[in-house]
């Protein structure tokens, strides 16, 4: 079949294959780089902001919490400024009302909390603070997590009650601030040992948009690579056409009418490439059968 097919078909057969194989593996290699690029871009936005949600937790224990705790026997409601959780907590949330952040979330997933929105879910306590509490030497946990809305990743890390000062509020309701029993009742928040992990520090960061954006990028890239292929095929053939289809089909119609006797036509190739000698040797044989075929009138 193939012995049958033009010259110009079987190149761009060739370039067709060619593009192909450069187009898979492209595509392949681009998929990985730019998906390793789309996790580091959300990790570090979760690590970031992990970093800064310890840090209002350590500035809330260590600067606000010694000047409001006097105030917990003597308030009737309970100063939740004072506790690392909420001021972090509060913090993220007013973070949240700028559009960009609107999908992120930071939550101190909790088996027994005081205040029920830390509650951890099925998959916070399943995938999370177990394995925290399994693992003690566990110090962080990363992973993607599927939500309606999208993919969101997710950053890690356990909380364990470290100060005696925390079990003022959370080992037993008889020694509880009256002001904490105010708000929050004897029911939730209460039992925690010294050194146990009871919940999980969790950043999310929303994935699905920057994977959507990675998937665009490859996409777009593997469209200027087609653009550009098929701008090349076109300046090929074209090329072809008029530098070796061409020529050779008027050197087949010179060789047919040189078989049939008409020695007038002669071809005219000016470059100096493998068709220009082709030429230059297609002539030269045609004045040599000339030559021959006088001499044997001659004769």
């Amino acid at each position: 079949m193939l012995k049958k097919m033009s010259l110009g078909v079987k190149l761009n057969l060739i370039m067709i294959s060619i593009f192909l194989v450069i187009v898979v593996s492209t595509g392949l290699i681009l998929s990985v780089i730019l998906e390793k690029n789309a996790k580091k871009v959300v990790s570090d936005q979760a690590f970031m902001l992990m970093e800064t949600m310890g840090s209002v937790r350590d500035y809330t224990s260590k600067q606000v919490n010694p000047e409001l705790s006097p105030r917990l026997e003597t308030e009737e409601q309970f100063l939740s400024q004072t506790v690392p959780a909420y001021s972090a907590r509060e913090v993220f949330e007013g973070l949240r009302n700028h559009e960009q952040y609107s999908e992120f979330f930071y939550k101190e997933a909790t088996l027994n909390p005081t205040n029920l929105r830390d509650k951890a879910d099925e998959f916070e306590t399943t995938e999370i603070v177990e394995q925290f509490r399994v693992q003690s030497d566990l110090k962080e946990l990363t992973g993607f997590r599927p939500l309606p809305s999208g993919k969101i990743f997710y950053v890690a890390r356990p909380l364990a009650v470290s100060q005696e000062s925390c079990l003022q509020c959370h080992s037993n309701p008889s020694v509880a601030p009256k002001s904490l029993l105010a708000t929050y009742g004897t029911e939730n928040g209460f039992g925690w040992k010294l050194n146990e992990i009871v919940g999980a520090q969790v950043i999310s960061v929303p994935a699905s948009k920057v994977f959507a954006a990675a998937r665009r990028s490859k996409f777009l890239f593997i469209g200027i690579l087609s653009g550009f292929f098929l701008t090349a095929a076109v300046l090929i053939n074209l090329f072809l056409k008029l530098s070796v289809i061409q020529p050779l089909k008027q050197m087949s119609h010179l060789a047919k009418q040189v078989s049939t006797g008409n020695m007038a036509q002669e071809f005219q190739h000016n470059s100096h490439d493998e068709i220009g000698v082709l030429a230059a040797s297609l002539n030269r044989m045609k004045v040599s059968l000339e030559m021959a075929m006088n001499m044997l009138n001659q004769n």
